[in-house]
């Protein structure tokens, strides 16, 4: 007996669309989707009945429907987590940007009634805060460097450290910066000590500007020297060539408050005599993302003219946003007002206390929760092998991997890390007021299925079984 290809028996698209019934407004999207479950059924050789199949294109649409960009606990103990997002922002900067979202004056002047330019509106605030002449914004520090250095030195060649040759996330490398933004690039020094004198020796007629360039998330130690500001701040005014200092993370307060080691202040770093100092938004400053100039007036007007600049400004609702960061500082509320420094200037006593209740609370529903002692980290790229001590509730079972994913699954997600093979869930990254939140999404995203995914909740034990230290 002839055996029959099981691909012939699926059914058509038109009888899963029957089987389905979907309303007319999502017909042609459902019948997309059965194209597609089909398409599957016949590579793998499943088979089934039209109704099968229109229950799997369903399943498909609602998982076409669901946004993957979502609020989620950041409970890794790295408050400047590059992949949820860096800074969160202050309610000031959400009230900001949500008064921004429809018509605002971004580009129109009030008191004349004609056309204006955005790049006032941030400039003379942020200026008065960096000590500087002038300030403009683009929309990261990466293009914050490759428009100083378009706008300073094309054509022209920049002296740059050896050991600042850095490649940061995302395969973003100095050189590769230099190359397009016209300029060419001359590396001075070693890789672990760099002197002024070595900047001084590579000067010539064709030399744009001296670079220096933050080493982001790594740190050389040892035998090392490397210039300071000041002296290629002369060296350069001296020969009539640009000093750019790129900041990278950039920050307006003392860290070294906060038993960090003391990170370069962009007031500092102006002081030091640079001609233009670039650094983000979205890190120590605790905005939106953005890469900030800040200098003297000729250099900023410059890179404010570059033709590049309508390539990479910032949009109105960032704007407004940085804008009301700022202003924080100036307020000088950012302690109390900025999540990223609320989360640096915490307690270790007090986040000890927090998450004492946080794993009290889930011990009595069950949770395998106990306090442990954690490090955690500022991330972002700044201050790179420094960390703070802080606290975090450890969830113990014998599926840590299932665990830790039912947590991702949670509403909203909680992303966690692993010590010690138990999920830890660090509350230096979590803000105060996220405790109940958090608290409540590990309750339910464990209800919902256990750990390890199943019902069974093997990760559960009975109530009680929970310790706190």
């Amino acid at each position: 007996m002839k055996r029959v290809d099981p691909r012939r028996q699926l059914p058509s698209v038109d009888a899963v669309l029957r089987a389905a019934r979907p309303p007319d407004a999502d017909r042609e999207r459902f019948a997309r989707a059965a194209r597609d479950v089909l398409a599957r059924a016949r590579e793998s050789g499943a088979t089934g009945d039209a109704a099968a199949f229109a229950a799997e294109a369903r399943a498909l649409l609602d998982e076409r429907a669901r946004r993957t960009l979502r609020r989620v606990l950041n409970a890794t103990g790295v408050i400047l987590q590059t992949n949820l997002g860096r800074a969160p922002l202050s309610a000031r900067a959400l009230a900001a940007i949500a008064e921004a979202a429809g018509a605002v004056s971004v580009e129109f002047d009030l008191a004349a009634g004609k056309r204006g330019e955005r790049h006032g509106h941030a400039a003379r605030l942020l200026a008065d805060l960096a000590g500087a002449e002038d300030a403009c914004v683009v929309n990261n520090n990466a293009a914050a460097v490759l428009l100083a250095l378009a706008a300073l030195a094309t054509r022209k060649e920049v002296i740059v450290a050896r050991g600042e040759l850095v490649e940061i996330g995302g395969g973003f490398r100095i050189p590769d910066v230099l190359r397009r933004s016209g300029a060419k690039l001359v590396e001075v020094g070693t890789t672990n000590r760099t002197y002024a004198r070595d900047y001084a020796a590579a000067i010539t007629e064709r030399t744009g500007a001296i670079l220096r360039v933050h080493a982001s998330n790594f740190k050389l130690t040892g035998f090392v020297a490397r210039a300071d500001g000041r002296d290629l701040a002369a060296l350069a005014r001296e020969h009539n060539v640009a000093y750019i200092n790129d900041l990278g993370s950039g920050t307006f307060l003392d860290t070294a408050k906060y038993g960090l080691p003391p990170e370069e202040t962009v007031a500092g770093a102006v002081g030091e005599g640079a001609d233009v100092v670039t650094f983000s938004g979205d890190k120590l400053l605790g905005g939106p993302q953005a890469g900030l100039c800040v200098g003297r007036a000729s250099p900023i007007a410059a890179i404010r003219a570059h033709p590049l600049m309508r390539a990479l400004r910032p949009d109105k609702l960032t704007l407004a946003g940085l804008i009301a960061t700022l202003e924080v500082y100036r307020d000088g509320t950012a302690e109390t007002e900025l999540p990223v420094w609320r989360m640096i200037a915490a307690a270790p006593r007090a986040l000890a206390d927090r998450a004492r209740a946080v794993a009290d609370r889930l011990s009595a529903a069950g949770v395998r929760a106990e306090v442990i002692e954690t490090r955690s980290a500022v991330g972002g790229g700044s201050l790179p092998d420094e960390t703070q001590p802080s606290f975090a509730v450890a969830l113990s079972g014998p599926h840590v991997t299932r665990l830790a994913a039912a947590l991702r699954r949670a509403d909203p997600p909680v992303i966690a890390r692993i010590v010690d093979e138990r999920v830890a869930l660090d509350l230096r990254s979590v803000l105060p007021e996220d405790d109940e939140l958090l608290a409540r999404a590990v309750e339910t995203a464990l209800e919902e299925g256990g750990a390890d995914g199943s019902s069974e909740h093997p990760d559960r034990p009975s109530p009680g079984a929970g310790r706190s230290v």
